[in-house]
């Protein structure tokens, strides 16, 4: 019989048929089926899938951002080419000395002015201008300036710094804020210089005037004065006092409220944004120049010394300064104690929100008065200048004070268990690290290594902790579950 072949088709049983095959064979005595497969068998090895890494929060990069700069600026500081005698600095100094200035503190433990060169103070105005301006928007202005684009991921984390959500309007936001500080800052170098020069070289006064003028904008409150000095050698002249306070006062209120100022020109049409700042302030400088006139005024060691015109002067200078410069010129270490406590809550408080001040901000501190005004006249809703205020605002501005308090009072705790000062020092001390002030009772250079960590990681919290909190409540996603009944509990 014929040898019959049949390819395999990978039907088992050949009474299977199929609409495409030949009709079905009937198989015969004496038949032999041969099958050959027609795909040689292969094994194919398919890789471990990777584990997807969760993709970075926005609010991260400018924590890691600002945390690099410090540690550059500490490197670059303990080198002994930074210091006048040509030693390195111990890096605990050298790393103290870049978290107050990339944080816009001004708290020192060497003196600027005698301490570092020429090429250290340049170290110390590049890390004030990166703190004040912000790493992100500095970042990103660098590659602007080099012709590359930012990217999406650049964006978002930029406009999360600034407030704004849309990538497109951060970058707008970034270029009008640049130029608003390069304006406002050459003016006041320029004043400045004009005061230096009538004293010194013109040389070292452009030098002064640069140094100072983006030092009080950025709130910083560094100078090269020198001998731990400040601003108690220009007390008596109010070319200085003036613009200084100036420069501090337009930093302390941001960008934002200036541009709106400048786009209405009518109080009406200003949104309760701008409202809430400018009236705050306001109020806030009015009460601090009459409070302190009225508790230095008798004071032989700040204000009694001084001609009445020199108090009014001092007076204002002082409620100026604690909003977050730190560019005092009394000294602060002599003022009364009621005076000290004073001093602690404008720097609690600070300056405006996307400004260059620090403290728990004036929306804040505002918001909570109109919620107290609310809940004493018995309304169910906060309204500020005939706007309600979202409830979610106002919890995160609870919840940013509260936190603020706990931090302080921990840090300070830490401090008087481990420094031998005096309780109000040390709190005073606290509250100007975490507003990021620069006022100063002494006693920092004075403190311990661990001490000065505890001072570091409050600074780093208070230019960074308050805002990246804010934001990244208001970025939480609100949850509608289950109503639940409503209960009261006893309060007071």
């Amino acid at each position: 019989m014929g040898e019959q072949r049949e390819a395999y088709s990978g039907v088992s049983d050949p009474g299977q048929t199929r609409p495409s095959t030949p009709p079905r064979y009937t198989r015969k005595p004496g038949d032999r089926f041969v099958r050959r497969a027609v795909l040689r068998p292969e094994s194919v090895t398919l890789p471990t899938p990777k584990k997807r890494r969760r993709p970075r929060p926005p609010a991260l990069v400018p924590v890691l951002g600002f945390a690099g700069v410090i540690l550059v600026g500490a490197i670059l500081l303990s080198l002994p080419i930074a210091t006048t005698d040509g030693h390195s600095t111990p890096f605990i100094d050298a790393l103290f000395t870049s978290a107050s200035a990339v944080s816009v503190t001004g708290l020192v433990v060497v003196d600027t002015g005698t301490h570092w060169n020429a090429f250290g103070q340049a170290v110390v105005l590049a890390l004030i201008q990166i703190g004040g301006l912000g790493f992100m928007a500095t970042s990103t202005l660098l590659l602007l300036l080099v012709g590359r684009r930012a990217t999406l991921r650049d964006r978002m984390a930029l406009g999360l710094t600034m407030g704004t959500p849309e990538p497109g309007g951060a970058m707008r936001l970034l270029r009008r804020i640049a130029l608003m500080t390069l304006i406002i800052e050459s003016v006041g170098v320029l004043l400045l210089f004009l005061r230096f020069i009538q004293e010194m070289s013109p040389g070292r006064a452009l030098w002064w005037g640069l140094f100072h003028g983006i030092s009080a904008f950025n709130q910083a409150g560094f100078d090269v004065i020198g001998d731990f000095q400040s601003m108690t050698v220009y007390q008596r002249d109010p070319w200085i006092l003036l613009t200084m306070a100036t420069l501090i006062i337009l930093g302390g209120i941001g960008y934002t409220p200036l541009a709106d100022v400048f786009r209405c020109r009518c109080w009406r049409r200003l949104t309760v944004d701008t409202k809430l700042v400018l009236s705050t302030t306001a109020a806030l400088l009015a009460a601090g120049t009459i409070g302190f006139l009225l508790m230095e005024w008798n004071n032989p060691a700040t204000l009694g010394r001084l001609p009445w015109a020199d108090r009014l002067l001092n007076s204002y200078y002082l409620s100026v300064v604690p909003r977050s410069a730190g560019l005092s010129a009394i000294p602060i270490e002599e003022l009364r104690e009621q005076s000290l406590v004073f001093t602690i809550a404008l720097m609690f408080i600070g300056g405006a929100s996307g400004s260059t001040a620090g403290g728990i901000k004036v929306q804040t501190f505002s918001l909570l008065l109109f919620a107290i005004l609310a809940a004493i006249t018995g309304r169910e809703s906060v309204v500020a200048f005939g706007r309600e205020i979202p409830p979610r605002q106002i919890y995160q501005a609870l919840a940013v004070v509260l936190l603020s308090i706990a931090l302080i009072f921990l840090v300070a705790l830490g401090l008087t268990v481990f420094e031998p000062f005096d309780p109000i020092d040390v709190a005073f001390e606290t509250v100007s690290a975490f507003g990021t002030v620069g006022l100063s009772t002494g006693i920092t250079p004075q403190l311990g290594p661990g001490s000065r960590l505890f001072l570091i990681a409050i600074m780093f919290t208070g230019r960074l902790g308050p805002l990246t909190l804010a934001l990244a409540l208001a970025a939480r996603p609100t949850r509608r579950g289950i109503g639940y009944a409503r209960e009261n509990v006893k309060i007071g």
